[in-house]
Protein backbone atom coordinates (compact mmCIF):
# COMPACT_ATOMS: atom_id res chain seq x y z
CA UNK A 1 0.00 0.00 0.00
CA UNK A 2 1.22 3.57 -0.57
CA UNK A 3 0.16 6.29 0.68
CA UNK A 4 -1.70 9.53 -1.38
CA UNK A 5 1.42 11.74 -2.08
CA UNK A 6 0.76 15.29 -3.30
CA UNK A 7 2.15 18.84 -3.66
CA UNK A 8 1.19 20.65 -0.79
CA UNK A 9 2.24 24.42 -0.31
CA UNK A 10 5.13 23.67 -3.20
CA UNK A 11 6.03 20.32 -1.42
CA UNK A 12 5.74 17.34 -2.44
CA UNK A 13 3.93 15.25 0.48
CA UNK A 14 2.90 12.50 1.71
CA UNK A 15 -0.85 12.18 3.83
CA UNK A 16 -0.65 10.23 6.99
CA UNK A 17 -4.25 10.37 7.81
CA UNK A 18 -7.33 9.01 10.52
CA UNK A 19 -10.93 10.51 11.21
CA UNK A 20 -9.46 12.69 13.83
CA UNK A 21 -5.85 13.55 12.17
CA UNK A 22 -4.75 14.85 9.04
CA UNK A 23 -1.18 15.07 8.41
CA UNK A 24 0.95 15.74 5.85
CA UNK A 25 5.07 14.78 5.31
CA UNK A 26 7.15 16.57 3.37
CA UNK A 27 9.62 14.68 0.92
CA UNK A 28 12.25 17.17 1.39
CA UNK A 29 13.19 17.53 5.03
CA UNK A 30 10.63 14.98 6.60
CA UNK A 31 8.79 18.22 7.42
CA UNK A 32 5.17 16.93 9.23
CA UNK A 33 3.17 20.07 8.06
CA UNK A 34 0.37 21.26 7.70
CA UNK A 35 -1.93 19.37 10.67
CA UNK A 36 -5.32 19.24 10.61
CA UNK A 37 -6.65 18.04 14.02
CA UNK A 38 -10.62 17.61 13.82
CA UNK A 39 -12.35 18.68 17.26
CA UNK A 40 -16.05 18.04 16.48
CA UNK A 41 -16.98 20.57 13.19
CA UNK A 42 -14.42 22.61 13.95
CA UNK A 43 -10.53 21.93 12.11
CA UNK A 44 -7.48 23.00 14.25
CA UNK A 45 -4.41 23.92 12.57
CA UNK A 46 -2.03 24.65 15.22
CA UNK A 47 1.72 24.26 13.20
CA UNK A 48 4.02 27.32 11.33
CA UNK A 49 4.12 27.32 7.82
CA UNK A 50 6.30 30.02 6.49
CA UNK A 51 4.86 32.84 4.46
CA UNK A 52 7.19 32.27 1.59
CA UNK A 53 6.73 28.58 0.46
CA UNK A 54 4.91 29.22 -2.53
CA UNK A 55 7.83 31.38 -3.57
CA UNK A 56 10.37 30.04 -6.34
CA UNK A 57 13.90 30.20 -6.54
CA UNK A 58 15.97 33.06 -8.54
CA UNK A 59 17.25 35.93 -8.20
CA UNK A 60 15.35 38.09 -5.61
CA UNK A 61 13.31 40.20 -7.60
CA UNK A 62 9.69 40.46 -6.38
CA UNK A 63 9.08 37.63 -4.20
CA UNK A 64 11.29 35.25 -5.12
CA UNK A 65 13.68 33.14 -2.69
CA UNK A 66 17.63 33.44 -3.63
CA UNK A 67 19.21 30.57 -4.97
CA UNK A 68 21.50 30.20 -1.85
CA UNK A 69 17.97 29.53 -0.14
CA UNK A 70 18.80 26.55 2.09
CA UNK A 71 16.29 23.82 1.67
CA UNK A 72 15.33 23.47 5.83
CA UNK A 73 14.56 27.31 5.16
CA UNK A 74 12.57 26.44 2.10
CA UNK A 75 10.52 24.08 3.64
CA UNK A 76 10.14 25.33 6.74
CA UNK A 77 6.65 24.31 8.64
CA UNK A 78 5.46 22.05 11.34
CA UNK A 79 7.78 19.75 13.05
CA UNK A 80 10.99 18.06 11.58
CA UNK A 81 13.80 16.26 13.08
CA UNK A 82 17.18 17.43 13.49
CA UNK A 83 20.41 15.36 13.51
CA UNK A 84 22.29 17.21 14.33
CA UNK A 85 20.40 19.93 15.71
CA UNK A 86 21.13 23.38 15.08
CA UNK A 87 23.23 26.24 12.79
CA UNK A 88 26.28 24.11 12.13
CA UNK A 89 28.42 27.11 10.88
CA UNK A 90 31.18 25.50 12.55
CA UNK A 91 32.47 22.42 11.33
CA UNK A 92 32.86 19.33 13.92
CA UNK A 93 36.65 17.52 12.64
CA UNK A 94 35.88 16.54 9.14
CA UNK A 95 32.32 16.71 9.12
CA UNK A 96 30.28 19.76 8.16
CA UNK A 97 26.79 19.54 8.24
CA UNK A 98 23.91 21.54 7.06
CA UNK A 99 21.80 23.65 9.20
CA UNK A 100 19.93 21.01 11.41
CA UNK A 101 21.65 18.17 9.40
CA UNK A 102 20.66 16.06 6.76
CA UNK A 103 17.61 14.76 8.22
CA UNK A 104 15.80 18.57 7.73
CA UNK A 105 17.38 18.94 4.24
CA UNK A 106 17.66 15.83 2.49
CA UNK A 107 14.71 13.91 0.37
CA UNK A 108 13.71 11.24 2.61
CA UNK A 109 13.45 7.63 0.94
CA UNK A 110 9.40 5.47 1.58
CA UNK A 111 9.94 2.11 3.49
CA UNK A 112 6.60 1.63 4.07
CA UNK A 113 2.36 2.79 4.58
CA UNK A 114 0.30 1.24 6.15
CA UNK A 115 -3.55 2.68 7.00
CA UNK A 116 -5.05 -0.27 9.06
CA UNK A 117 -8.44 -0.57 10.67
CA UNK A 118 -7.32 1.43 14.19
CA UNK A 119 -3.98 2.47 13.07
CA UNK A 120 -2.55 4.40 10.04
CA UNK A 121 1.66 4.24 10.15
CA UNK A 122 4.00 5.74 7.04
CA UNK A 123 8.39 4.32 7.68
CA UNK A 124 10.72 6.71 6.03
CA UNK A 125 14.29 6.31 5.67
CA UNK A 126 17.80 8.29 5.31
CA UNK A 127 21.03 7.20 4.36
CA UNK A 128 23.42 10.29 5.55
CA UNK A 129 26.48 10.99 4.08
CA UNK A 130 28.20 13.58 6.15
CA UNK A 131 28.60 10.99 9.15
CA UNK A 132 28.01 7.96 7.14
CA UNK A 133 24.50 5.87 9.12
CA UNK A 134 20.88 5.60 8.53
CA UNK A 135 17.54 7.25 10.36
CA UNK A 136 14.55 5.67 10.06
CA UNK A 137 11.57 7.77 10.67
CA UNK A 138 8.44 6.12 11.91
CA UNK A 139 4.94 8.12 12.30
CA UNK A 140 1.52 6.58 13.60
CA UNK A 141 -2.02 8.22 13.91
CA UNK A 142 -4.54 6.34 16.09
CA UNK A 143 -8.09 6.23 15.48
CA UNK A 144 -10.01 8.14 18.12
CA UNK A 145 -6.71 10.07 19.28
CA UNK A 146 -5.66 13.54 18.53
CA UNK A 147 -2.24 12.70 18.78
CA UNK A 148 1.12 12.07 16.32
CA UNK A 149 3.61 9.40 17.44
CA UNK A 150 6.95 10.19 16.05
CA UNK A 151 9.93 7.54 16.63
CA UNK A 152 13.65 8.02 14.99
CA UNK A 153 16.26 5.41 15.05
CA UNK A 154 19.71 6.75 14.27
CA UNK A 155 22.19 3.69 13.43
CA UNK A 156 25.17 2.79 11.95
CA UNK A 157 27.03 5.59 13.45
CA UNK A 158 28.80 6.58 16.40
CA UNK A 159 30.48 9.84 18.28
CA UNK A 160 28.58 12.67 19.94
CA UNK A 161 25.78 14.40 18.37
CA UNK A 162 23.14 16.68 19.43
CA UNK A 163 19.71 16.31 18.21
CA UNK A 164 16.25 17.39 19.02
CA UNK A 165 12.75 18.24 17.45
CA UNK A 166 11.94 21.25 15.81
CA UNK A 167 8.35 21.93 16.31
CA UNK A 168 6.41 25.48 15.56
CA UNK A 169 3.01 26.95 16.43
CA UNK A 170 1.16 29.60 14.48
CA UNK A 171 0.26 31.89 17.26
CA UNK A 172 -3.75 33.63 16.64
CA UNK A 173 -2.60 37.41 15.77
CA UNK A 174 -3.86 38.68 18.92
CA UNK A 175 -1.77 39.63 21.66
CA UNK A 176 -1.46 36.96 25.00
CA UNK A 177 -4.06 34.48 22.91
CA UNK A 178 -2.04 31.95 23.75
CA UNK A 179 -0.90 30.91 27.60
CA UNK A 180 2.01 28.68 28.04
CA UNK A 181 3.57 26.41 30.90
CA UNK A 182 5.73 23.58 31.22
CA UNK A 183 6.87 20.42 33.20
CA UNK A 184 9.07 21.60 36.49
CA UNK A 185 12.57 22.96 34.69
CA UNK A 186 15.79 23.18 36.90
CA UNK A 187 16.61 26.75 35.27
CA UNK A 188 15.76 29.02 32.46
CA UNK A 189 18.70 31.35 30.55
CA UNK A 190 18.22 33.57 27.39
CA UNK A 191 21.41 33.07 25.07
CA UNK A 192 24.51 34.42 25.68
CA UNK A 193 24.41 37.12 23.15
CA UNK A 194 21.93 39.16 21.11
CA UNK A 195 20.45 36.56 18.56
CA UNK A 196 19.69 39.59 15.96
CA UNK A 197 21.26 42.52 15.81
CA UNK A 198 20.50 45.84 13.88
CA UNK A 199 23.55 46.25 11.48
CA UNK A 200 22.15 43.34 10.39
CA UNK A 201 18.68 43.98 10.06
CA UNK A 202 17.39 42.19 13.07
CA UNK A 203 16.17 42.89 16.93
CA UNK A 204 16.20 41.28 20.10
CA UNK A 205 15.03 41.99 23.59
CA UNK A 206 15.88 39.55 25.92
CA UNK A 207 18.70 40.46 27.86
CA UNK A 208 21.60 38.06 26.96
CA UNK A 209 22.85 35.32 28.99
CA UNK A 210 19.95 35.87 31.69
CA UNK A 211 19.51 32.78 33.86
CA UNK A 212 15.41 32.81 35.69
CA UNK A 213 13.49 30.36 37.76
CA UNK A 214 9.93 31.31 36.13
CA UNK A 215 8.65 32.41 32.69
CA UNK A 216 6.93 35.42 33.48
CA UNK A 217 10.15 37.41 34.42
CA UNK A 218 12.58 37.15 32.13
CA UNK A 219 15.10 40.02 32.14
CA UNK A 220 14.88 42.29 28.60
CA UNK A 221 18.09 44.78 27.36
CA UNK A 222 15.59 47.36 28.51
CA UNK A 223 16.59 46.89 32.53
CA UNK A 224 12.82 45.49 33.03
CA UNK A 225 11.28 41.53 32.81
CA UNK A 226 9.17 40.14 30.28
CA UNK A 227 6.47 37.60 30.88
CA UNK A 228 7.39 34.42 28.11
CA UNK A 229 4.58 32.51 28.93
CA UNK A 230 1.86 34.36 26.69
CA UNK A 231 2.18 34.94 23.06
CA UNK A 232 2.12 36.78 21.23
CA UNK A 233 4.14 39.40 22.23
CA UNK A 234 6.93 41.86 21.61
CA UNK A 235 6.54 42.28 17.90
CA UNK A 236 9.42 43.25 15.85
CA UNK A 237 12.10 41.07 17.93
CA UNK A 238 13.51 37.88 17.99
CA UNK A 239 14.40 35.99 20.63
CA UNK A 240 16.21 32.36 22.09
CA UNK A 241 15.47 30.76 25.80
CA UNK A 242 16.42 27.55 26.82
CA UNK A 243 14.41 25.47 29.79
CA UNK A 244 16.33 22.76 31.09
CA UNK A 245 14.37 19.89 32.30
CA UNK A 246 13.99 18.12 35.44
CA UNK A 247 15.46 14.63 34.40
CA UNK A 248 14.40 13.11 38.14
CA UNK A 249 10.75 13.35 36.58
CA UNK A 250 9.73 10.35 34.14
CA UNK A 251 7.91 12.66 31.68
CA UNK A 252 8.73 16.03 30.50
CA UNK A 253 6.03 18.09 28.62
CA UNK A 254 4.94 21.54 27.08
CA UNK A 255 1.49 23.08 26.64
CA UNK A 256 0.14 25.81 25.21
CA UNK A 257 -3.94 26.91 25.72
CA UNK A 258 -5.42 28.82 23.65
CA UNK A 259 -9.16 29.71 25.27
CA UNK A 260 -10.62 31.62 22.90
CA UNK A 261 -10.13 29.06 20.13
CA UNK A 262 -11.12 26.50 23.13
CA UNK A 263 -8.38 24.00 22.87
CA UNK A 264 -4.69 22.81 24.46
CA UNK A 265 -1.34 21.83 22.14
CA UNK A 266 0.70 19.79 23.99
CA UNK A 267 4.08 17.46 23.59
CA UNK A 268 5.34 15.08 25.75
CA UNK A 269 8.56 13.29 25.93
CA UNK A 270 11.15 11.28 28.20
CA UNK A 271 14.09 14.05 29.42
CA UNK A 272 16.83 11.60 29.79
CA UNK A 273 16.85 11.60 25.61
CA UNK A 274 15.24 15.02 25.34
CA UNK A 275 17.07 16.94 28.35
CA UNK A 276 16.35 20.66 27.35
CA UNK A 277 13.24 22.86 25.45
CA UNK A 278 14.55 25.89 23.44
CA UNK A 279 11.81 28.19 22.77
CA UNK A 280 12.51 30.25 19.54
CA UNK A 281 10.25 33.43 20.13
CA UNK A 282 9.64 34.63 16.08
CA UNK A 283 7.65 37.51 15.72
CA UNK A 284 9.37 40.12 13.40
CA UNK A 285 12.45 40.55 14.37
CA UNK A 286 13.90 39.59 11.13
CA UNK A 287 14.33 41.87 8.20
CA UNK A 288 16.21 40.39 5.51
CA UNK A 289 15.26 37.49 3.14
CA UNK A 290 13.10 35.12 3.53
CA UNK A 291 11.98 36.33 6.64
CA UNK A 292 11.51 40.52 5.76
CA UNK A 293 9.60 40.80 8.99
CA UNK A 294 6.72 39.00 7.98
CA UNK A 295 7.54 35.52 9.99
CA UNK A 296 5.36 36.93 13.05
CA UNK A 297 3.15 35.57 16.13
CA UNK A 298 5.41 32.39 15.76
CA UNK A 299 6.98 29.85 18.63
CA UNK A 300 9.26 27.10 17.95
CA UNK A 301 9.23 24.85 21.00
CA UNK A 302 12.05 22.29 19.91
CA UNK A 303 12.51 19.28 22.38
CA UNK A 304 16.16 18.98 22.54
CA UNK A 305 19.63 17.43 23.72
CA UNK A 306 21.86 20.48 22.27
CA UNK A 307 23.74 23.21 23.91
CA UNK A 308 21.20 25.62 22.55
CA UNK A 309 21.13 26.30 18.51
CA UNK A 310 24.56 27.16 17.18
CA UNK A 311 25.11 23.27 16.40
CA UNK A 312 27.54 20.30 16.95
CA UNK A 313 31.09 21.63 17.46
CA UNK A 314 29.45 23.81 20.37
CA UNK A 315 27.72 21.03 21.96
CA UNK A 316 30.43 18.88 21.97
CA UNK A 317 32.80 21.24 23.36
CA UNK A 318 33.07 22.55 26.94
CA UNK A 319 30.22 25.05 27.42
CA UNK A 320 28.29 27.13 29.92
CA UNK A 321 25.86 24.08 30.26
CA UNK A 322 27.98 21.00 30.01
CA UNK A 323 29.59 22.82 32.98
CA UNK A 324 26.49 22.59 35.21
CA UNK A 325 26.30 19.33 34.48
CA UNK A 326 23.21 19.50 31.68
CA UNK A 327 23.82 16.85 28.97
CA UNK A 328 23.88 18.61 25.13
CA UNK A 329 24.85 15.62 23.34
CA UNK A 330 24.17 11.76 22.99
CA UNK A 331 27.22 9.07 22.29
CA UNK A 332 26.11 6.87 19.56
CA UNK A 333 27.05 3.36 18.69
CA UNK A 334 27.04 1.59 15.99
CA UNK A 335 26.12 -1.74 17.81
CA UNK A 336 23.12 0.06 19.32
CA UNK A 337 20.63 2.07 17.61
CA UNK A 338 19.15 5.21 19.46
CA UNK A 339 15.52 5.92 19.70
CA UNK A 340 14.42 9.02 20.07
CA UNK A 341 10.35 9.16 21.08
CA UNK A 342 7.91 12.06 21.11
CA UNK A 343 4.13 12.39 21.26
CA UNK A 344 2.28 15.66 19.92
CA UNK A 345 -1.38 16.24 20.69
CA UNK A 346 -4.52 18.69 21.31
CA UNK A 347 -7.49 18.36 22.93
CA UNK A 348 -10.34 20.15 23.55
CA UNK A 349 -10.27 22.34 26.57
CA UNK A 350 -13.48 22.51 28.97
CA UNK A 351 -15.21 25.83 31.13
CA UNK A 352 -13.00 27.04 33.72
CA UNK A 353 -9.92 25.31 31.92
CA UNK A 354 -6.98 28.11 32.12
CA UNK A 355 -2.98 27.66 32.32
CA UNK A 356 -1.83 23.58 32.19
CA UNK A 357 -0.05 23.11 35.46
CA UNK A 358 0.27 19.61 35.27
CA UNK A 359 0.19 15.99 33.02
CA UNK A 360 0.11 13.46 34.66
CA UNK A 361 0.66 9.98 32.67
CA UNK A 362 -1.96 7.18 33.04
CA UNK A 363 -2.80 4.00 31.27
CA UNK A 364 -3.95 4.93 27.86
CA UNK A 365 -4.72 8.45 28.94
CA UNK A 366 -2.86 11.46 30.02
CA UNK A 367 -4.61 13.56 32.64
CA UNK A 368 -4.10 17.66 32.01
CA UNK A 369 -4.70 19.32 34.98
CA UNK A 370 -5.47 23.37 34.92
CA UNK A 371 -3.99 25.69 37.76
CA UNK A 372 -7.27 26.29 39.17
CA UNK A 373 -7.66 22.55 39.70
CA UNK A 374 -9.95 21.44 36.48
CA UNK A 375 -8.67 18.14 35.21
CA UNK A 376 -9.42 16.03 32.02
CA UNK A 377 -8.32 13.09 30.80
CA UNK A 378 -7.23 12.80 26.80
CA UNK A 379 -6.31 9.30 25.26
CA UNK A 380 -2.86 9.19 24.75
CA UNK A 381 -0.41 5.94 24.77
CA UNK A 382 2.68 7.22 26.76
CA UNK A 383 4.11 3.55 26.97
CA UNK A 384 5.16 4.63 23.25
CA UNK A 385 8.14 7.10 25.19
CA UNK A 386 9.36 4.01 27.66
CA UNK A 387 9.87 2.15 24.56
CA UNK A 388 13.59 2.72 24.23
CA UNK A 389 13.81 2.87 28.00
CA UNK A 390 11.77 0.28 29.17
CA UNK A 391 13.80 1.41 32.88
CA UNK A 392 12.57 5.02 32.47
CA UNK A 393 9.30 4.91 34.77
CA UNK A 394 6.69 6.39 32.73
CA UNK A 395 4.13 4.33 33.45
CA UNK A 396 5.36 2.54 36.69
CA UNK A 397 5.34 5.63 38.69
CA UNK A 398 1.69 6.42 37.18
CA UNK A 399 0.42 3.24 38.62
CA UNK A 400 2.00 4.40 41.90
CA UNK A 401 -0.36 6.94 42.38
CA UNK A 402 -3.69 7.65 39.74
CA UNK A 403 -3.98 11.11 38.39
CA UNK A 404 -6.25 12.89 40.59
CA UNK A 405 -6.50 16.88 40.77
CA UNK A 406 -4.33 18.14 43.18
CA UNK A 407 -5.75 20.56 46.22
CA UNK A 408 -2.75 23.04 45.16
CA UNK A 409 -1.37 22.39 41.45
CA UNK A 410 2.34 23.31 41.44
CA UNK A 411 3.20 26.78 39.57
CA UNK A 412 3.36 25.50 35.96
CA UNK A 413 6.77 26.98 35.09
CA UNK A 414 8.11 24.93 37.88
CA UNK A 415 9.59 27.89 39.77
Amino acid sequence: MKPIRKTIFSQPSWRIATPQVEAWLTELGGHLGPVTFKLGRRKITPFNLAPWHSERHGERLGKKLANSTLPVIKVLRGDFFCLPFGGNTTPFGKERHPVHGETANRKWQLESFDAGKDVTRIHCSMTTTVRKGRVDKNIELRRGQHAIYQRHVVSNMSGPMCLGHHAMLKFPDSPGSGLLSFSPFKFGQTWLAPVERPENRGYSMLKPAAEFSSLDRVPTVFGDTTDLSVYPARRGYEDLAVLIADDSKPLAWSAVVFPAERYVWFSLRDPRQLASTILWLSNGGRHYAPWDGRHVNVIGIEDVTSFFHPGLAESVADNPLSRRGIKTTVTLNPKKPLIINYIMGIADVPQGFDRVADIIPGDGIVTLVSRNGTSMNVPVDVSWLAVATPVSGVLEESRKKRPAPPQRPRHPEGS
